[in-house]
Order: C-alpha cells, then structure tokens, then sequence
C-alpha cells in the first residue's frame, strides 16, 4: 500500500503484459469514456498518443435512405435464393 502512496499523481508504471492504467482525469479531459475504442501511435521517443478510432460505418449508415423502391432490395435477394 505505501508504493501507492509514493506515486506522483497522474503517473502510472507498465506491467509486464505491457499494460497501463490512464488516470481517470486524463480520461475524462480528454473525452474518452467507457467503452470508447482508442488507437495508439508513437510519436516520438517516450511518447503515445491515444486517439478515439475513427468509426466509418457510423459515419456513412443512414445515408442511402430513399436510393431504393419498397421491395427492391427485397426482391433482388430473392434473385440470389
């Protein structure tokens, strides 16, 4: 309990399965929350950086609303059976 206590704060220590703690400050000024999938990338010696992963399919689902007829896709997957 005390190597707890002797650490700075907002300072962490890799594990040996190369893991590590973020601070929940760090978190949360940078906007991240549960469940966010993050990427990281060397940026220079020393230093990570963790950015939000871009999510394509969200960015485009939705967006051929109206480009088929009612049943089309339908009836153009009965063509595959």
């Amino acid at each position: 309990m005390s190597e707890v206590r002797n650490r700075r704060r907002g300072a962490t220590r890799i594990s040996s399965k190369h893991q590590i703690t973020i601070p929940a400050d760090a978190l949360r000024a940078a906007g991240l929350e549960i469940g966010d999938r993050v990427v990281a990338r060397a940026d220079g010696a020393g230093r990570v950086v963790l950015e939000r992963e871009h999510d394509i399919l969200a960015e485009f689902a939705g967006t051929m609303t109206g480009a088929y007829t009612a049943n089309e896709l339908d009836d153009l997957r009965q063509e595959w059976v």
